[in-house]
């Protein structure tokens, strides 16, 4: 079975949903995955991409495109923010046809598992009646940073449309297990966001930061254990997440994207290749 691609928003960050559709058809890539709901982070657009006239536009360039939306982001789970405030980029997630929404734990201490619980829940609650799964992310810098805490909120909230995100990069600083990857319900796994990244682990917050924004590899490139995630793990769609300041000003978003893809693709191939059980008496 091929393997299907979809673009994720910090591969291009700074884009429009609609401009980010047309980079996706370019490079080649089957699904698209937005941002719907601003973080106040730098590089975000400086307009609304819940704006009515930029949906139509989103629309239009999913219609010309052919493309489909794999998923939008980000519930973030904080005080500051009600699990309602989020009902608008699910409605705006659904009529894109949009099948999954990301969500991550950001409160500051780590007594507050039953407020990470409570909220996860409820956000999964508003997100069932828009047919959307609510796949909690770990980045190894936030509240959890860890597939088994990850794996605790989802178990203690108990909603049929959660789901949990491993994200390759956060899988490397977390120094997740084959084990653990095995042990997750495979429903639980939606898609994968993947990337590369050199050997080392920064124990530093900011440093972690930085890779995870602005510094991820090409697959193939860097020292992630890509092979043990992809044969733990569904075969679900990769969300391609490699933000790269870099290459992104020396290629330009669209290059950079398709180079994402490219490369990726080559990688799994051989992965396949080199997997594949080989006939009797083939040569070795």
């Amino acid at each position: 079975m091929r393997r299907r691609f979809s673009l994720a928003y910090l591969t291009v960050p700074g884009v429009t949903p609609p401009e980010q559709t047309y980079i996706a058809a370019r490079a080649g890539y089957d699904f698209v995955s937005f941002r719907l709901a601003h973080l106040g982070v730098a590089d975000e657009p400086e307009f609304e991409p819940l704006n009515p006239a930029v949906l139509r536009r989103t629309q239009d360039a999913l219609r010309e495109t052919g493309l489909s939306v794999l998923d939008v982001e980000l519930a973030r789970i904080v005080p500051e923010r009600a699990a309602r405030d989020y009902l608008p980029a699910m409605e705006a997630a659904a009529m894109l046809g949009a099948r999954h929404m990301i969500a991550s734990a950001w409160t500051k201490g780590k007594d507050d598992r039953d407020f990470v619980v409570a909220r996860y829940a409820e956000i999964c609650d508003l997100a069932r009646p828009y047919g959307l799964t609510v796949d909690l992310e770990f980045p190894t810098f936030s509240r959890l940073g860890s597939l088994a805490e990850a794996r605790d909120v989802v178990e203690a909230a108990g909603e049929p449309n959660a789901g949990i995100l491993v994200d390759a990069l956060y899988f490397h600083f977390s120094r997740c297990g084959q084990d653990e990857l095995l042990a997750l319900p495979r429903h639980w796994v939606n898609f994968i966001h993947l990337c590369d990244a050199g050997p080392e682990v920064p124990q530093d917050r900011d440093a972690m930061k930085r890779i995870a924004r602005e510094g991820r590899l090409y697959v193939g490139e860097g020292a992630i254990d890509l092979p043990t995630l992809a044969a733990c793990l569904p075969e679900v769609p990769f969300s391609v997440e490699l933000p790269n300041a870099r290459r992104t000003a020396e290629l330009g978003h669209v290059a950079h994207a398709r180079r994402c893809l490219d490369t990726a693709r080559a990688y799994f191939d051989g992965f396949a290749r080199a997997s594949a059980p080989r006939r009797a008496g083939s040569a070795a």
